[in-house]
């Protein structure tokens, strides 16, 4: 199976990161998506294919300001928006 997620936008309010790190964050929650849609593949009422304008996953407590843990939180929230738990 084949799964194509486009996100055109991710919205952090209050979040300030340089460029560098703003890559590491994007790459983390490229990575941990890709990982959790290959383990866990797609929850059964999106297998037929969706387009979602908006999916709200959630707030996260952010405690440290560290992209590439925040990345994988994103993406664990995310997941869980799109149906899994």
């Amino acid at each position: 199976m084949n799964i194509k997620l486009h996100i055109d936008r991710l919205v952090l309010d209050g979040l300030d990161f340089p460029p560098d790190q703003q890559q590491v964050l994007q790459t983390s929650v490229v990575n941990e998506l890709t990982r959790l849609l290959g383990e866990g593949g797609l929850a059964p009422h999106l297998a037929g294919g969706i387009a979602l304008v908006r999916l709200s996953a959630g707030d996260i407590q952010v405690t440290d300001n560290r992209p590439a843990q925040l990345g994988r939180q994103i993406a664990q929230l995310v997941y869980g928006g799109m149906g899994h738990e």
